[in-house]
Formats: structure tokens, C-alpha cells, sequence
């Protein structure tokens, strides 16, 4: 895969290079950006790229990497690589073709992985690393985005929801997966939902009636490891390439989410804020956290020797709401707060309520205006039916059975900006009673705190 992508910037460099040799002849040369200057690790490309851009071409390749380690506490204390390669391009065909208000938009990742990933040390429900992942090379974007006006965008093709929903921009600095498509949403919706790694077909449409006021709703594919992936099988094993999740087996999942935004504009005087409100509906069956069904049509518990048949419910739902405010602004640097939270029923959901908060510094040191410093909290509640059947575990089978509570997550991590294109993020995790304090292997065991420290880098070519 790599390879495959440097073959193609390559390509790029070469047909651009011709294009740009051949557009706007006599025009002086602008004064070349030294290495640690220029936007990109390669730079223009002797003016290609900003030829290609011009007709509406953009490529991007961006390598992330990182080694996180579990210091104490967990399933295994080890360290872990992980590596993410991801090749996009974006055409505008409004300047390409003439096609007013078109673009399209692809992605492709190459996924590198050791010793199954950070969370399988770790042993929580959150992923300390968001973007942990099975190791392959998977098609993740490819959509086309259709304007109209600047009043709304309707998207179509395979996309994910985790950068359009339940977003807010200064928890999207932090490590842990939790605060980007949060627990509410991974643990609870089918095979976690389309989010990193898994996109799904769908449809978007954004409207915007106002500069401050939007609106937009999504339709996805509900089941995001395709049609033939069993209850117990790996989901991105099902789905390794990126290919498989167009089927309408998992039903289907809808999302919508209503934005107002304050002093965005250039010359606002208050300090900008944004705020949302949103909710979601899947229309799969969902098995019941505590009840089965026994002999006659009897709701038993799941715990009972006879082993019930499972109870399923038809759909599942959920609200949130996302506070993220700039709250002191000052030369160069700026502080934000964000609050998210979100509620799901607790019969079908293992995670019944969620909420994290935090800030985010802007500028925290004098000479380093684009560095930044991030601290989250992360609160993932077990919902009373999935605690009751730990309990009936207990009771029934005698202890020891570890009863779950709550997982909750904390994390401070700087990220130092070394050149516009290289950004190195050193990062600290402290998980209390990870996946509530039951071992995932072995529920009769209780799983310790885990402490995690490690750091990223993230170099654009």
C-alpha cells in the first residue's frame, strides 16, 4: 500500500510538473519555503501540486504513528505500534469539469498493528488509541457532495459518521477513541457503529438556513460488517477491505443533529462557541443486557442454568448533546471547555449513560502559539440491566463473579507542532475499572486500573 501511494504522488508530481511548466508563462518564480517552513514534508512538488489544486485536484498522504504502552494494571503490561497511513483525494468538479457545487472525496488506509492493539492490553471498553485497528489496507471514504447555494450539501456513498456527528473539536485532540465517537455510541450501536475503521454507505444532507444555525440528518447501512459476518466473528475481519458493508441485513441507522454556533465570524466580538443537540435510531433487533426467554415464552434470566434463548428488542436509540466554548482568548493563545454527554435505553444497551469534559489550551507556552494542551474525563455508565445480570451471575453461581459499574477515563496530552507538516503528541491515560471492572476474558476476575503513557507523531507529506 505504500508503495501504491508513493506511486501515485509520484504520478502526480510528473503530470502536474507539466502542467504547471505550462500555465502562466513569465510569471516570476515565488521564493522557495525552506524545509520547515512549507505545509507539507514535499513540499509543491516544484509547483505541482498548486498546479493540480488549481483544476481542482488535491492529494494528500499522511502518515500516523505512535507506541503506547500499558505501565500497570490491565490485561497485559506491554507496550504497542501502531501505524496509519492514509492517502486521500479530493476533486472540486466545479473546477475540473464545470460541474457547479460537485466534489468527491476518497480515502484509503494502510493499517499497521502489533500484538493485537493497545485495547487488548488495556482490557477497557474505550479504545486508548483511536486509531487502533486490524492491520490491512481498507477503502474508508469514497463519496460524492452535491451543493446547493450555501444553504445545503447532499453527500452520498460510503462515508463515516464520526467526524460529522457527536463531534467537538477540542476533545478531538485527546488520544483515547472515547473522545471522538464516544462510548455511548461504540458500545452500543451494531458492530460499533460507522466509525474508524468501519465506514458504511449512506446518505447525508446538511442545511444551513442561517451562519449560525445548521441542521443535518444520515442514513447508514445499519450493520457495518456486511451481511455475512456472524454474531461472534471480528467485524473488521468480516469487513477487512472495506467492501463488505453494503447490505441492508443490519437494517438501517439514521442520525440527526441540530448545530447553533456564536461568534464565528471574523470580526465577532464574543468568543466563538458551538453547540448540539442530536439523537439516533437503528432499526436492528438488539439483544436484551438481562432477560432471555425460557420454557413457554418465560423471561428468565440470562445467568439461569436452563439457558434461556435471548430476548431481543426491535430498535435501539439514543440522545446526546455537545457543548464546546472558547471561554479566555488572549495574543496568541485561547482556552476552550467542552461537555458531551448521551443517554441510551438500559434494557439493549451496555453503556446506558455517557459524559465527558474537559479543555483545551491554545498557545500554552510563550514562543508556541500552535502547540496545545488537553485534558479529558470520561464517564461510561453500565446500564442497571447488564450490573442486575452480573448480579444474578453472583447469586446463581456463586462468587467470586466481578459485578461491573462504570469506566471511566482520564487523559492529558500535548501536542507539540515541530513544523507545519510534523506534529510529535506526547500523551498520558489513567482508565479506572476498565470494561467496568469485569476482565472481558474471564468475568469472574475483576480487571485493574490501567496507566498508559506513550506518544504520537503525525507527518504530512
Amino acid at each position: 500500500m505504500r508503495r501504491w501511494c508513493l506511486i501515485l504522488a509520484v504520478g502526480a508530481v510528473l503530470c502536474g510538473g507539466a502542467v504547471a511548466q505550462a500555465a502562466e508563462p513569465g510569471k516570476p518564480a515565488e521564493k522557495p519555503k525552506s524545509l520547515w517552513e512549507q505545509e507539507t514534508l514535499t513540499g509543491d512538488w516544484g509547483g505541482a501540486r498548486t498546479a493540480l489544486s488549481d483544476r481542482g485536484i488535491d492529494l494528500g498522504l499522511t502518515y500516523t504513528n505512535e507506541v503506547l504502552s500499558v505501565l500497570s494494571g490491565g490485561l497485559q503490561e506491554r507496550s504497542v505500534y501502531a501505524g496509519l497511513m492514509e492517502f486521500t483525494a479530493d476533486v472540486n468538479l466545479q473546477k475540473l469539469m464545470g460541474w457547479n457545487g460537485a466534489k468527491t472525496h476518497v480515502s484509503v488506509f494502510q493499517i499497521q498493528n502489533t500484538k493485537g492493539g493497545i485495547i487488548a492490553a488495556a482490557g477497557s471498553i474505550s479504545d486508548p488509541s483511536n486509531i487502533d485497528a486490524l492491520q490491512t489496507t481498507r477503502l474508508f471514504n469514497a463519496w460524492f457532495e452535491q451543493s446547493f447555494g450555501n444553504v445545503a450539501w447532499l453527500r452520498i456513498g460510503q462515508m463515516a459518521a464520526d467526524s460529522e456527528f457527536f463531534w467537538s473539536d477540542t476533545a478531538g485532540a485527546l488520544l483515547n477513541g472515547t473522545f471522538g465517537w464516544g462510548t455511548n455510541l461504540a458500545a452500543n450501536m451494531l458492530r460499533g457503529g460507522p466509525a474508524y475503521p468501519l465506514a458504511t454507505p449512506g446518505v447525508r444532507l446538511k442545511f444551513k438556513p442561517s451562519d449560525d444555525a445548521a441542521i443535518q440528518g444520515a442514513v447508514f447501512a445499519g450493520d457495518p460488517a456486511g451481511s455475512n459476518c456472524g454474531a461472534a466473528d471480528d467485524p473488521q475481519k468480516c469487513n477487512r477491505h472495506g467492501f463488505a458493508g453494503f447490505g441492508l441485513d443490519g437494517g438501517a441507522l439514521f442520525l440527526g443533529e441540530a448545530q447553533y454556533s456564536v461568534n464565528q465570524g471574523k470580526h465577532a466580538l464574543g468568543l466563538p462557541g458551538v453547540y448540539k443537540l442530536g439523537g439516533w435510531y437503528a432499526t436492528a433487533d438488539f439483544a436484551d443486557q438481562h432477560y432471555g426467554i425460557g420454557p413457554g415464552g418465560a423471561a428468565l434470566t440470562l445467568a439461569d442454568p436452563s439457558m434461556p434463548d435471548p430476548l431481543y428488542h426491535r430498535g435501539n436509540s439514543g440522545i446526546y448533546a455537545v457543548a464546546d466554548q472558547m471561554v479566555w482568548r488572549g495574543g496568541d493563545s485561547s482556552l476552550n471547555v467542552f461537555v458531551r454527554g448521551g443517554l441510551s435505553p438500559a434494557d439493549r444497551n451496555l453503556v446506558s449513560y455517557y459524559v465527558d469534559g474537559g479543555f483545551g489550551l491554545k498557545g500554552p507556552l510563550p514562543g508556541r502559539p500552535n502547540d496545545r494542551l488537553t485534558f479529558g474525563v470520561a464517564y461510561a455508565k453500565i446500564s442497571r440491566d447488564a450490573v442486575a445480570l452480573d448480579r444474578d451471575n453472583l447469586a446463581i453461581g456463586g462468587p467470586p463473579y466481578a459485578v461491573r459499574s462504570a469506566e471511566t477515563v482520564f487523559e492529558a496530552s500535548y501536542l507539540a507542532q515541530l513544523a507545519p507538516w510534523w506534529t510529535v503528541q506526547p500523551d498520558v491515560q489513567y482508565i479506572l475499572h476498565p470494561s467496568g471492572g469485569q476482565d472481558p476474558d474471564d468475568p469472574t476476575q475483576t480487571l485493574g486500573h490501567v496507566f498508559i503513557a506513550g506518544v504520537r507523531s503525525v507527518i504530512t507529506f
